[in-house]
């Protein structure tokens, strides 16, 4: 695997819900998904300078969760005025401990947080916009004011906050890397496979790259 060329000034590590509400014993558990921590914090010692982190912050109640919605199971799809919707258990509850970010993660270079999902009526994934794909999370125009031009993508899970912030990043003019030995997904079964293939294909062509960690010193 060829060793990748960071530049520093336009260069940016992108920690995308780094939540123990994702990892095993959370809420909404990611097979393995403690397992990203110390590969994040690895490159975070070294290859990268400059990093963002992402938070799901939601409201009690919030309106992506099965148990708003009676009858309803984890895992359904509903209809949505923003258009369909998975249903999730209740997870990353504001100021839960679940919420906050993993105590391990390596947070010295992390310069800016974002938290997402805290309307109680609107879901979200992606790190730039909330699922109505109109309301910004402000992201993109910090990362314009500092001048990032490629953004590498690590974190939970991999079909879906990760998938949909790298195809953001592409339509608002980013060069995307996911550095897939730190993120792992969620793998619900989709056409073709699992919804982590089916990400994979669609990030693919759009022109997202995909590395491993080893690829940086």
């Amino acid at each position: 695997m060829a060793i990748m060329d960071l530049d520093h000034t336009t260069d940016i590590l992108g920690i995308v819900d780094v939540q123990p509400t994702f990892m095993p014993g959370g809420e909404l558990p990611v097979a393995e998904g403690d397992a990203v921590v110390p590969v994040i914090n690895r490159l975070l010692a070294g290859p990268f300078r400059h990093a963002f982190a992402t938070q799901d912050w939601h409201p009690p109640g919030h309106s992506s969760f099965a148990s708003s919605h009676p009858g309803r199971q984890p895992f359904e799809t509903v209809r949505m005025p923003y258009g369909p919707q998975t249903l999730w258990p209740d997870h990353g509850i504001q100021g839960s401990p679940g919420a906050a970010l993993h105590p391990g993660l390596a947070q010295a270079r992390i310069e800016l947080i974002i938290r997402k999902g805290f309307d109680p009526e609107i879901d979200s994934y992606s790190t730039f916009f909330e699922n109505d794909r109109t309301t910004s999370t402000g992201l993109h125009g910090w990362l314009q004011a500092r001048g990032v031009r490629r953004i590498f993508l690590t974190g939970l899970a991999t079909d879906y906050c990760v998938a949909w912030s790298a195809e953001d990043a592409v339509r608002l003019g980013y060069r995307v890397t996911v550095i897939e030995d730190a993120c792992r997904g969620i793998g619900l079964p989709a056409e073709g496979g699992t919804t982590i293939d089916a990400a994979r294909r669609r990030l693919a062509g759009m022109g997202v790259e995909f590395t491993a960690s080893s690829a940086f010193v």
